[in-house]
């Protein structure tokens, strides 16, 4: 039984409290994680205050080089990453070896560029008499950092955190998702095998009321928060954070829309949207729930990406033909199946899916869930309201351009948006019109790491991403200097 520790000012800490780490793909049992009892927390956080006096000093440079070294060790030990996400999340190795574990040693290499070319503001003020003021700004890390990562993306969205906190000389308290503990201890383990400074990175596991993510959220020593999971939570911490007045930064849910113009190039939609709809079982945040089809194309549409739903192979993670692995939980595959029954109730048209697949051998122990295409239901219904967060997709037509833009943005989530169309001019007017952080033309899920990323709405507060994450994890003084004017006379 693997054991997933606490790892506090350098060292790995056991709880007398632990809970399973199950294994979605097979419903067994195969770790034991160490929960987090509210001293450890408070210890994490004192030793993050002692770390900061020396690393948040530490010259630009330096903390960039510790982040290349972070990097490096992710890539030599990328098999042992690899084991540990498709464990905790039953994803397949096809998929989590291309996105979750090059990501993960990405997201500290691109920090570390970003910190050594980032810009600060200088200006020069002309004042009367011949003086003049330089104002020039200081970037400065906030203290300890708090951060709360999801269960979805496990390596990939807690280094997204993480990377740019250690980059700006904070220290960080951080918990991973109950259900994903694995990849979180590893980058520990790297941390301690590369000698970041002992109390710049402490992990501490555990839940979220009652457990390590309240003691987190609530205490009074952690400077900011950084957050990204369903938006209920988000406003319990952001209740949480107002006792102290913290900074925070939320990346929530969606119910996200997806566009397709008549005239798009049909082929590269079609397989855009099975991405769209059901890459990691329909489990990033980014999934297009929402499918708008122009009604030329609709019936075509739909009988194509129907098609390509049903070639999707669902079966063992580690055998790399498997293209899709189970949800998370029995607690999640039983809140997508309620979506399914409801959308029956409802009165949609079930295209494809709907259930549950059938192996005959230890996956029918686990966690989950047919690629499923509706049809047929409002706008108003439940299930195109509400986020499933599975592999799900209602497809609907609309007539036009406008009609379709207002149909899009009704929604009180903001997230992201893709839009698939040749035409160039009606690329920028929908995508510039939509409510949303992210609207992509004819691409799904394409990042580049120094663009600004996050939603508005229930999806969330903040913009995280090349400068915007800099500026989130730092505080920034600006300092004005007077200059005399060459005589000797000033004028303040």
């Amino acid at each position: 039984m693997k054991q997933y520790k606490n790892f506090i000012n350098g060292r790995f800490v056991e709880s007398d409290k632990r809970f399973a780490g199950i294994n979605p793909a097979t419903g067994v049992r195969f770790a034991d994680v160490h929960e987090a009892t509210r001293e450890m927390v408070d210890e994490a956080v004192s030793a993050g205050h002692r770390a900061v006096r020396g690393w948040g000093s530490a010259s630009v440079s330096d903390r960039a080089d510790m982040l290349y070294r972070i990097a490096d060790e992710i890539d030599r030990r990328a098999d042992d990453f690899l084991t540990a996400e498709v464990s905790d999340t039953g994803k397949p190795v096809s998929l989590a070896s291309k996105l979750d574990i090059p990501r993960g040693a990405a997201n500290f290499r691109i920090f570390a560029d970003i910190l050594k070319t980032a810009p600060l503001d200088t200006f020069r003020t002309d004042l009367p008499g011949g003086s003049h003021a330089i104002n020039y700004a200081v970037r400065k890390p906030l203290g300890v950092v708090g951060i709360i990562s999801p269960w979805n993306l496990p390596l990939l969205l807690f280094s997204w955190k993480v990377a740019p906190a250690l980059a700006c000389g904070n220290a960080v308290v951080a918990k991973p998702s109950e259900e994903t503990p694995g990849t979180a201890t590893l980058l520990a383990e790297v941390m301690q095998t590369v000698g970041l400074p002992a109390g710049a990175f402490n992990l501490v596991h555990g839940f979220g009321p009652n457990s390590a993510g309240e003691f987190i959220t609530t205490h009074p020593g952690i400077n900011a928060i950084t957050f990204t999971g369903e938006s209920k939570t988000g406003t319990a911490i952001m209740h949480a954070a107002a006792e102290g007045v913290k900074p925070v930064s939320f990346e929530l849910g969606g119910k996200n829309a997806a566009i397709i113009f008549a005239d798009c190039d049909f082929d590269k939609t079609v397989a855009g949207m099975t991405r769209a709809a059901f890459l990691n079982s329909g489990q990033v945040c980014l999934c297009s729930e929402r499918i708008f089809v122009e009604r030329p194309i609709y019936d075509r549409f739909v009988k194509a990406l129907a098609e390509r739903a049903k070639q999707i192979k669902l079966g063992d993670p580690t055998d790399e033909a498997t293209c899709m692995g189970p949800v998370i939980s029995a607690a999640h595959r039983d809140k997508v199946l309620s979506y399914y029954a409801l959308a029956r109730e409802e009165g949609a048209e079930f295209i494809t899916g709907g259930g549950t697949p059938s192996f005959g051998n230890q996956l029918d122990g686990g966690f989950w869930v047919e690629p499923t295409l509706l049809a047929g239901l409002p706008d108003d219904a439940r299930c195109v309201t509400e986020e499933i967060f599975g592999p799900i997709g209602h497809v609907t037509p609309f007539d036009s351009e406008a009609e379709v833009i207002q149909r899009a943005n009704a929604t009180p989530y903001g997230l992201a948006a893709t839009i698939w169309t040749s035409n160039v001019n009606k690329a920028h007017r929908v995508a510039q019109s939509m409510n949303v952080g992210v609207a992509w033309v004819n691409a799904w899920f394409l990042r580049d790491l120094r663009t600004p990323f996050g939603g508005s709405g229930l999806s969330g507060i903040g913009r995280e991403g090349g400068l915007h994450s800099l500026n989130f994890y730092s505080e920034l003084t600006n300092v004005c200097i007077h200059v005399d004017a060459p005589d000797g006379s000033h004028d303040r």
